[in-house]
């Protein structure tokens, strides 16, 4: 590469540091350096692939297809064992017997065409690790240390890129929270896992008696609402993960009164491999009133308007029998509509969801001050 052209690829990768819709062409570039077919970016905790940005759509299903087969794999360990403050090669860490022997290369890898690979670690802020992998034709042999040595040169311009676009990440988790505290409403950014990376004075002021900091994830005090919150963290971390919205209710303790935890998830574009972000945390506090209306059960719970119908009858002490007469359905059709409320709203009985309907409605303006 002419001197001309490896400044402009330097800049590229600061660049995209900023605006992350260039990783793609730098990654292209980056595969074309070190004598490869395809590239991948990826943010690791542990052996765990969390995201990555690819070369090519093709390649894209290579690296799913591969985190979900094999999660935990020797490559990967050896790659983050040698603790290397440059490019690893295959060889660098496996014999040729080893290679043999090793289901990752010989089941996955050499049958699709590839199986050999260079990659670097970059540690970042937020504990997760950047790996930054190139994967090249099996027949085309080791790449050559000369090319490592180039490759090595461009690494402190990646490390500088990742930290950069972390911190920028970082900043925009902030200014979601902010926002967020203008409206009045109490919320955080949860990164992988379910651990806090921001929250406003609003959700601060709610630890550790409603919402607790834990040393891994956010949890909730409230036994029943925490054990549907950790259920909608593990499913965030699924491949693909679930992305519907969830809406948790967390019982009156006093001095506060109930409220109803709705978990966002962070998807698409807003999710790059640096955006450690994974859902938007926000509590609506609801307030003791008369029975609130389908509009307002709907928008809570995210019900049906089938079910928000049903579910304000039974707040007003409707029997299923007597719900079904007034929506003109059957009882049996009311009956399995009010268990898909009860599990929407978290409540084991129908008791339980008349007290907490009966309490959900949103503080007026003038409350909420």
């Amino acid at each position: 590469m002419s001197e001309h052209r490896q400044t402009s690829f330097v800049d590229r990768i600061y660049e995209a540091a900023v605006v992350p819709e260039l990783w793609q062409g730098v990654l292209v570039d980056f595969a074309r350096l070190a004598g490869a077919q395809d590239s991948v970016l990826i943010a690791a905790r542990g052996q765990s692939f969390n995201r990555w940005i690819v070369s090519s759509a093709e390649f894209h299903e290579l690296v799913e297809a591969h985190s979900v087969r094999f999660p935990t794999n020797e490559r990967t360990r050896r790659l983050l064992a040698s603790e290397h403050a440059g490019f690893v090669r295959d060889v660098d860490v496996f014999t040729e017997e080893e290679i043999a022997r090793e289901p990752v290369f010989q089941d996955f890898l050499i049958p699709r065409g590839y199986g050999v690979g260079v990659a670097t670690t970059i540690a970042a802020p937020t504990g997760e690790t950047i790996i930054l992998h190139a994967e090249g034709r099996r027949e085309r042999g080791p790449i050559s240390t000369d090319v490592v040595s180039r490759l090595d040169l461009l690494r402190p311009h990646f490390a500088r890129a990742a930290l950069l676009a972390t911190r920028l990440e970082m900043q925009r988790v902030k200014l979601t929270a902010e926002a967020l505290q203008l409206v009045g409403l109490p919320a955080g950014v949860l990164g992988t896992g379910g651990k806090i990376l921001a929250a406003n004075p609003l959700l601060n002021a709610l630890m550790p008696s409603v919402v607790q900091d834990r040393r891994t994830r956010v949890a909730l005090t409230d036994a029943s609402a925490d054990s549907l919150l950790l259920h909608a963290l593990a499913s965030l971390d699924m491949s693909p993960p679930d992305i519907r919205v969830c809406s948790i209710p967390v019982r009156k303790r006093d001095p506060h009164p109930p409220f109803i935890v709705h978990l966002v998830p962070v998807v698409g574009a807003a999710h790059d491999v640096f955006a450690s972000a994974s859902a938007i945390l926000v509590v609506t506090p609801v307030v003791p009133k008369d029975v609130p209306t389908a509009n307002v059960v709907q928008g809570l719970f995210d019900l049906t308007p089938a079910e928000a119908k049903l579910a304000v009858l039974i707040a007003a002490g409707c029997q299923p029998r007597d719900a079904a007469v007034r929506l003109g359905v059957t009882e049996e059709t009311a009956r399995t509509t009010l268990k898909r409320v009860l599990a929407k709203t978290g409540m084991g009985r129908q008791a339980e969801l008349v007290g907490l309907l009966q309490g959900a409605s949103l503080p007026s303006e003038e409350q909420g001050r």
